[in-house]
């Protein structure tokens, strides 16, 4: 596992020497266009929009469109004057419960390691958050960007997950079709509850696969070997006319596919007594 990023934990007067791992990895099969009549790479280039010349990398700076169509350049000379003070450090400003932070606002998940005479340290705060039932809300540079993180117990280690800024956030009220006044009757509150109790169970993360990846795979093994690919048939879904037929048969497949029994156990009839 290759290191991203050294620096410390602070908080107080406590410097934590630690390292930076990435925790997550994309598996997505990685295609390539190519020339159809030569299947070769396409290769792309550098090209002014101005003048249609190709550019060369020295020649590309980096500028800001603060009108459109115009644009100040900002080089790296410029950068270095903006004050940095987090460029190798994790400052913690708090110490929260995180059933306060909604995912949404969760981002991307680094693996912390403690560096060179940092161990105890680093012990002592995970151990110490442990205890209190808090994550540390924190401020972190990477790659020239501020972020907000969270620093939380994960195993036996320490993570942090980058969180975006409230302003970040888009505002749901963005989001068309949303009816905001809508009645919802009883009895369709009470299918769709006995359908999430029969769907409930524990998060089990192995259990779940990327079938569309695996099944990429083994149509593009197929066509390494030149076999024929056959197009499967698509399952037909019934479209959906009644909110509540469409609930009562998805509790029913759930029950079926859970073993469930709907039925009630018949009585057992009382036998009579000698002296009746």
């Amino acid at each position: 596992m290759r290191t991203i990023w050294k620096g410390a934990i602070s908080f107080g007067l406590v410097s934590i020497p630690i390292k930076l791992f990435p925790a997550t990895e994309h598996k997505d099969v990685k295609f390539r266009y190519l020339h159809k009549t030569c299947q070769a790479p396409i290769r792309y280039q550098r090209v002014c929009s101005a003048c249609g010349q190709e550019v060369a990398q020295e020649d590309i700076v980096r500028g800001y469109e603060y009108e459109a169509g115009r644009y100040v350049i900002i080089n790296e000379e410029d950068l270095e004057k903006v004050p940095d003070e987090r460029s190798r450090s994790i400052d913690i400003i708090d110490f929260v419960n995180i059933e306060e932070i909604d995912p949404v606002y969760f981002d991307k998940t680094y693996y912390l390691s403690p560096g060179e005479v940092g161990e105890k340290a680093y012990t002592l705060l995970r151990a110490a958050m442990a205890e209190t039932g808090k994550i540390a809300v924190a401020k972190v540079v990477i790659r020239s960007k501020e972020s907000l993180a969270v620093i939380r117990g994960y195993k036996e280690i320490l993570a942090m997950e980058t969180i975006f800024y409230p302003d970040e956030i888009r505002d749901t009220a963005q989001l068309p079709g949303l009816e905001r006044n809508i009645t919802l009757h009883d009895n369709e509150l009470k299918m769709a509850r006995e359908l999430i109790e029969n769907l409930a169970t524990s998060f089990e993360p192995n259990k779940y696969d990327d079938e569309y990846r695996k099944k990429l795979i083994d149509l593009i093994h197929s066509k390494i070997e030149g076999e024929e690919i056959a197009v499967p048939q698509a399952a037909q879904k019934g479209k959906v006319v009644d909110l509540m037929e469409a609930l009562k048969a998805s509790v029913e497949m759930a029950k079926k596919a859970s073993g469930t029994n709907n039925e009630k156990p018949a009585r057992k009839k009382r036998k009579k007594a000698a002296n009746e």
